[in-house]
């Protein structure tokens, strides 16, 4: 059976004045099957094209945090405690920091963690060669 599932993508913004980001991570709740979770990939090399002075590690601890707090428990503080529908909503709240999300989308899916998988593939991953035989319209 499909279910209905909420994402959204997880942004560095280095230099938020200037509004560029990488996207990171992608983050899905199904709220029929409980399911929350999160899949990141730092690439440090488009991260640089960006700001070459941004420290990775300073990156890696706040991706860190936000993982804390979509897996929940006691370790992710106060957020750690809310249900998983309110982690969500918590941690896609619009904010001005280096760690963003982008809006929240919506999908149907019969495998919550194989549609994160695909997601991480689209959204985080370096895009491959465009396809040749490929016509605008």
């Amino acid at each position: 059976m499909r279910e209905l599932f909420e994402y959204a993508t997880i942004r560095i913004v280095p230099r938020v004045e200037r509004g560029e980001f990488v996207n990171v991570g992608v983050m899905l709740y199904c709220q029929r099957s409980r399911y929350l979770d999160l899949r990141c990939r730092l690439d440090e090399g488009r991260l640089g094209i960006l700001d070459p002075y941004l420290d990775p590690a300073v990156v890696v601890a706040h991706l860190a945090a936000f993982r804390a707090v979509c897996c929940g428990g006691e370790q992710a503080g106060p957020a750690g405690r809310l249900t998983a529908g309110e982690r969500f909503r918590w941690l896609t709240a619009p904010r001005s920091t280096v760690v963003q999300t982008s809006p929240v989308h919506t999908g149907l899916t019969g495998d919550p963690e194989a549609e994160l998988d695909r997601l991480a593939v689209l959204l985080v991953d370096r895009p491959g060669p465009p396809v040749p035989d490929f016509t605008p319209r």
